[in-house]
């Protein structure tokens, strides 16, 4: 017997996801869910999957599932977007919110207008520098680096923000083919557990144009973590100061790691498109 299930389709920048309270609406098989849910000719389309629930360490827990089934540690777009959510329709009435996600909890600040959010500031932690479940080098670090790809050598920083990402600067990102080279570089030996991808150019105002190749979900519109990775890995490279503004297809985020206490603050939009029913 098939089940009705209410979502409501939300983007961050242009990083689209489907999100479920799952307080009202469990879902036995996420992973297989948002597989089909995200396909943009049979399904709803997104990015992914996102299942609002409940916490014993936080007011909310956040998990996500990438449009291939894979489940993500970390979204930075989405925990924005569930500060709107959990708002807007009277979840909460805080103004500051914890949100558990597999990478810890984040702590979501409201920028409230007219009874409802528009913006979300979140405190995406401090970002590690060596990891080395997430690459395979000999201190788990990657500074600006040689690897090579596809017959190719690109200049890449590892930062982990919860999830591994690898930053390469470019001077034109048009130039980059990302379908061929994203996939290549996500799944390089070096990664053990894959990795997104970033290509930054530096714009004549000192801003930062960053596409990317998101591990699980491929090319999308904008990536909150990849954008917090980028301000970071420009700052290490001498390419930026400690406060960024990231340039995405889907649109525009500030970052600001500060020096203060050594967390990444990421501000940006969280938008409702629309509610829907589906059955399952």
């Amino acid at each position: 017997m098939a089940t009705t299930v209410k979502f409501t389709k939300m983007h961050g920048a242009g990083n689209d996801y489907i999100y479920v309270n799952t307080l009202d609406y469990p879902i036995e098989n996420p992973a297989k869910t948002s597989a089909k849910w995200s396909s943009s000719h049979t399904g709803i389309g997104s990015d992914g999957l996102v299942l609002i629930g409940k916490s014993s360490k936080a007011d909310f827990s956040m998990r996500i599932f990438n449009a291939d089934g894979s489940e993500a540690m970390m979204c930075g777009n989405a925990s924005r977007c569930i500060g709107k959510y959990v708002y807007d329709n009277k979840l909460t009435q805080k103004e500051i919110v914890t949100l558990e996600t597999l990478s810890g909890i984040k702590i979501l600040k409201l920028h409230v207008e007219h009874g409802q959010v528009d913006e979300v500031t979140v405190d995406m932690g401090i970002p590690l520098l060596a990891n080395s479940k997430q690459i395979d080098t000999p201190k788990g670090e990657m500074l600006a680096q040689t690897i090579n790809a596809d017959g190719k050598e690109y200049t890449g920083t590892f930062i982990c923000m919860g999830n591994p990402h690898l930053v390469i600067f470019v001077d034109d990102v048009k130039n980059v083919i990302l379908p061929t080279i994203g996939p290549i570089l996500e799944n390089h030996p070096l990664f053990p557990e894959r990795t997104n991808v970033e290509f930054v150019e530096i714009l004549p105002d000192g801003s930062l144009k960053m596409r990317v190749w998101e591990r699980g979900s491929g090319i999308t519109m904008a990536c909150g973590t990849g954008a917090c990775a980028t301000a970071v890995a420009a700052y290490l490279n001498h390419k930026a100061g400690r406060k960024s503004w990231i340039r995405m297809d889907g649109g525009d985020l500030h970052i600001h790691w500060s020096e203060t206490d050594g967390h990444v603050y990421m501000t940006g939009p969280a938008v409702k498109v629309f509610d829907g029913e589906i059955e399952i």
